[in-house]
C-alpha cells in the first residue's frame, strides 16, 4: 500500500526550515568536534529534519512532502551577492589559478564519467547508465539530472535513469556536506599552513564573534536589499540574452555575472566621488553580508530537509558502490592534485573543501564548505571567487560537452 503524502506549503516549509537551521547552529555551538573539522551548520539541521521525515515514511507510513520554490530564490539573492562584492582586480589578479582550476574540473568529469561508467559495466548494467552516477548528477546537480533523463529513458532505453540520477544525487550531497571541512582541516595539519587571521569574512561571521550583533541599521539592510533586486532583474535580462546566443545557463550564472557589472561599475564611481569608504557603501556592504548568509544557510537546510531516504532502495548495491568510489577518487584527486596545483597555500585548502562539495554536490554546497572552513580560520577572499566563477559558470558549459561526448561514443 502507497504511504499517505502529506504536502506541506510553502510558508509553513519555510519556517520549518528556519528552525531546523537553529537546531544545527545550536548543536554546532556545543560540538567542538563539529566545528574543527568545519561541518556547517545547515547541514546538521537539514539531516535532522531529512532523518525524522525518513522516520515518518518508514515507522508510520507517511510521506512529507515540502513546498521549497522559495529555495531557488534564496541561491538567486546569495549570487547575486557574491557579483556584487566581487572587485575586478582581485578577479584578474586570479586568472592564471581560475584557468588551472577549470582544466582540473574539466579533467575530473572526464575521470567521474568514466568511474560511473566502469561500474555500471561490472554490474551488468548498460555502460551508458553510469553516466546517471558520473558527472550528470554529480556535478551537474538534479536538474541535469532531471533534464537528461528523457534522453536516457526515450533513446537509450535506460527505464530507471531518473532513479539513478536522483540517488546518486542525493548520496552525492550528503557526501559533499560533510567532505569539504574535513578536507581543509587535513591539509592544514598536514602542511602546517598559516590561517589568513582575516576577519573580514566573504560570508557569514567566524564562530568567535557569532555571538555577537552584527553592526547594521534597518537602512543598512535595505540598501543591500535594494541592489540585490536589482541585480536578480539584471541577471533575467542577461538570461535571455544568453538564451537567444544558444546558452542555457543556470539562473544564478546569470545574476552572478550582473552583481560583477553592477558592483564593480559602483566601485568605480564612489572611487572617482572618493567616497568607497563611506557608512553609505559600509552599512550596505554588512547589509549584505547579512542577507547572504541567512540565503545561503536556508538554501542548503531546505535542499537536505527535502532529501527522501527511501528512494535510494531501488539500486541500493551498485549506487552504494559507484557513490562510494566517486567519494574516494574526489577526495584523493582534491588532496593530491588540486591542492598542489593551486598553490599548497592557506587559499589553496579553502578551495578543495569548495572542489570537494561542488564535484559530489553542487557549487552552492561548495560554498557552504568554504563558508564554514573561514569561519573556523579566516577569511579566503580569491577562493570565493574563483571557486563560483568555475563550478557555477564555465563548468556547466564544459560538462555538456563532455556528457554528450560519452552519451554518443
Amino acid at each position: 500500500m502507497d504511504p499517505q503524502v502529506i504536502e506541506i506549503k510553502d510558508f509553513v516549509s519555510f519556517t520549518l526550515a528556519i528552525i531546523a537551521l537553529f537546531i544545527g547552529k545550536h548543536i554546532i555551538s556545543r560540538y567542538e568536534l563539529l566545528r574543527k573539522y568545519s561541518i556547517p551548520e545547515p547541514v546538521v539541521g537539514g539531516f535532522a529534519c531529512a532523518a525524522i521525515v525518513g522516520i515518518l515514511y518508514y515507522g508510520f507510513d507517511l510521506q512529507v512532502e515540502f513546498n521549497l520554490d522559495v529555495r531557488d530564490i534564496l541561491l538567486l539573492y546569495f549570487f547575486a551577492g557574491i557579483g556584487l562584492k566581487a572587485d575586478i582586480a582581485t578577479l584578474l589578479k586570479g586568472g592564471k589559478p581560475l584557468l588551472i582550476l577549470l582544466l582540473l574540473s574539466s579533467s575530473f568529469i572526464f575521470i567521474q564519467n568514466v568511474m560511473g561508467v566502469s561500474v555500471a559495466t561490472l554490474f551488468g548494467l548498460d555502460p551508458k547508465a553510469g553516466l546517471m552516477s558520473g558527472s550528470i548528477a554529480l556535478i551537474g546537480g538534479v536538474g541535469t539530472a532531471m533534464a537528461w533523463t528523457p534522453t536516457f529513458v526515450e533513446e537509450l532505453g535506460i527505464a530507471n535513469a531518473a532513479e539513478l540520477g536522483i540517488a546518486s544525487n542525493t548520496l552525492g550531497l550528503i557526501a559533499a556536506c560533510v567532505i569539504g571541512g574535513p578536507i581543509a582541516a587535513y591539509l592544514m595539519k598536514r602542511h602546517n599552513l598559516k590561517a589568513s587571521g582575516n576577519d573580514e569574512l566573504d560570508i557569514g561571521t567566524s564562530h568567535q564573534e557569532s555571538s555577537q550583533h552584527l553592526q547594521v541599521d534597518y537602512f543598512g539592510v535595505l540598501r543591500a536589499w535594494l541592489w540585490l533586486n536589482v541585480t536578480l532583474i539584471m541577471g533575467y535580462f542577461i538570461d535571455i540574452g544568453l538564451a537567444e546566443l544558444g546558452l542555457k545557463l543556470p539562473m544564478f550564472v546569470s545574476c552572478l555575472l550582473a552583481g560583477i557589472i553592477i558592483g564593480n561599475l559602483g566601485r568605480l564611481y564612489l572611487e572617482h566621488k572618493g567616497r568607497e569608504k563611506s557608512a553609505y557603501v559600509i552599512e550596505a556592504s554588512r547589509g549584505l553580508t547579512l542577507i547572504q548568509d541567512i540565503c545561503l544557510g536556508m538554501f542548503l537546510t531546505m535542499a537536505l530537509m527535502s532529501l527522501k531516504i527511501w528512494e535510494l532502495e531501488g539500486s541500493l548495491l551498485y549506487i552504494s558502490t559507484v557513490m562510494g568510489l566517486q567519494v574516494v577518487i574526489s577526495v584523493v584527486f582534491t588532496i593530491f592534485v588540486v591542492f598542489r596545483a593551486m598553490g599548497k597555500d592557506y587559499e589553496s585548502a579553502v578551495i578543495c573543501s569548495g572542489f570537494g562539495g561542488v564535484t559530489l554536490g553542487s557549487t552552492a554546497t561548495a560554498i557552504v564548505n568554504m563558508t564554514a572552513v573561514t569561519q573556523q580560520y579566516g577569511a579566503a577572499h580569491r577562493a570565493f571567487i574563483i571557486v563560483p566563477l568555475v563550478c557555477g559558470f564555465f563548468i556547466d558549459i564544459i560538462n555538456a560537452m563532455i556528457i554528450n561526448l560519452f552519451v554518443n561514443f
